[in-house]
């Protein structure tokens, strides 16, 4: 099925024969469904910590800061803004020249509250000699748009979120990569320097570094620290090759192989090479002004000093295993924190002599472990905090994707539709063990929880495969820990007209 230049072309990309052959295999049998027990809830899965609990977590995370911990905040911020335009390509490409969709309409009635409204209003007057007021009066409302996607323009058509003019200052607008350098000041620097990463596509790293490059110095400057802003891009390694309908290699029109990116769960590979004890994971386009800003940042240091609190246990059991000398109360005590802190609950645990128990116990505190913010659901897409069943017949604490739920199921989906919480991803992860060495993170894959979508390519169907994604299959066997956040601290941009929110104004 694979021709010699087949073979050179996969290993180009850094990935073996065997991995595609895996690859084709999957698209044949499909991904199993994930066997749920409960959708997680306050009191079954979540925490919600009351006022004292609260100051207490911030105290425990400012404590760990001061003790010259390495912090790195992950920023995954590849995706490109294209989506967030989908409504204002429909109209510039569409028949009418006027605004008719509310979509339309909301958007060049309040045009003037947009971060971008200035470097909007200098490109029309450059390419049109007209500024916008002039432009919608004289009912030029395409013009207008396509300013504002075009390369002509600002070209946010193409440009990714991260350097888009989020929100309006004083001073100036800002893009969410600033939002983040602020961010990283306020809840994720220690001994003075903020470590900052930022995964972003090949076509704009260098639009990014310069963004870094021109802007750092202010912030460091405000804030009173030094910035240490490091990149990287998706592996070529982690792409998936494409399929036929009929689970053969889909072919371009040259006869290779078409390779597609593996999705976000690809990015573990690139949290693998973070040198950090601590990460804070969060998407570029959920960010704030700063006069919103306060509940996230309590919120990122309770997340953190629950996460330090735990580790802290976990490590001082794991050190107590290995000294040998131990009483079976103190193994009780142990499995109390497992499966009540950690949630992570085995049902024959009884069974197990003490022997066994002492390799179970040592499996399950000594692995990577998150923390994640959820908040109330109120009708977002996202994933969702439950409890499943893992391999080894354990039940633990995961965030799941509707891909990962048999639809068939009628209890599953009661569960999926009635869940009280989502995951707005915001995750706080321990990466280092007990002795201080880094967790190999892909070795805590679960590789049975990707996913095979539909897509084309001209106008060919082909079956993609995604990775398990990052903060769902690629976590799976991670110790995994929900919090209630406040829904204050989830403000994603979806839309350009979610920048007209008040949230973002």
């Amino acid at each position: 099925m694979l021709s010699q230049e087949d073979l050179r072309q996969i290993a180009a990309k850094g990935i073996t024969e065997a991995q595609v052959e895996a690859q084709l295999g999957e698209f044949k049998q499909g991904f199993p469904f994930l066997r749920l027990e409960a959708a997680a809830a306050v009191g079954n899965g979540i925490m919600a910590p009351a006022d004292d609990e609260r100051a207490r977590y911030i105290d425990a995370w400012n404590a760990y800061k001061a003790e010259g911990k390495r912090i790195v905040k992950f920023v995954p911020a590849s995706g490109a803004a294209s989506r967030m335009f989908k409504d204002m390509f429909a109209f510039l490409n569409g028949d009418h020249d006027a605004p008719q969709t509310d979509f339309e309409k909301r958007y060049f009635d309040n045009i003037e509250r947009f971060a971008f409204y200035g470097e909007l209003n200098d490109a029309c007057l450059k390419n049109e000699g007209k500024d916008i007021p002039t432009l919608i009066a004289e009912g030029c409302y395409k013009a207008v748009v396509a300013n504002m996607l075009e390369p002509k323009g600002l070209n946010y058509g193409q440009l990714p979120k991260g350097l888009l003019l989020f929100h309006k200052y004083p001073e100036g607008p800002r893009t969410p990569l600033e939002e983040h350098l602020v961010e990283g000041a306020l809840y994720a620097a220690s001994g003075g320097e903020a470590h900052i990463h930022f995964t972003v596509s090949h076509e704009h790293r260098e639009l990014f570094e310069k963004k870094v490059s021109e802007k750092c110095a202010a912030y460091a400057a405000k804030y009173g620290i030094r910035y240490d802003v490091s990149f990287s891009e998706q592996k070529p390694s982690t792409d998936t090759i494409a399929a036929n309908p009929d689970n053969t290699p889909f072919r371009n029109e040259d006869g290779s192989l078409l390779f597609r990116p593996g999705g976000h769960g690809a990015l573990i590979q690139n949290l693998n090479d973070i040198s950090a004890d601590v990460v804070f994971v969060k998407n570029i386009d959920n960010v704030v002004p700063d006069r919103l800003k306060g509940d996230t940042v309590d919120y990122k240091q309770i997340l953190a000093g629950i996460l330090v609190t735990l580790q802290a246990r976990a490590f001082g059991y794991l050190r107590l295993l290995d000294t040998g000398d131990y009483t079976h109360a103190q193994l009780e005590e142990m499995i109390r924190f497992v499966q009540r802190d950690l949630c992570c609950r085995k049902a024959d645990i009884k069974q197990l002599e003490d022997a066994e128990l002492v390799i179970y116990l040592r499996k399950k505190l000594n692995r990577p472990m998150r923390v994640c913010g959820v908040v109330k659901n109120v009708g977002e897409p996202g994933g969702g905090p439950f409890l499943t069943y893992n391999h080894d017949g354990t039940v633990s604490l995961q965030i799941l994707e509707s891909s990962q739920i048999d639809k068939t199921n009628e209890e599953y989906m009661r569960m999926f539709t009635e869940g009280t919480h989502f995951n707005p991803v915001d995750l706080v992860c321990a990466v280092k063990d007990y002795k201080g060495q880094p967790f190999n993170l892909p070795d805590y894959v679960d590789r049975t929880t990707g996913f095979i979508s539909s897509k084309s390519k001209n106008g060919r169907e082909l079956k993609a495969l995604e990775l398990p994604g990052l903060w769902n299959g690629a976590m799976s066997d991670w110790n995994t820990v929900f919090v209630e956040v406040p829904l204050s601290t989830f403000n994603p941009v979806k839309t350009v007209n979610d920048l007209l929110r008040e949230q973002h104004q």
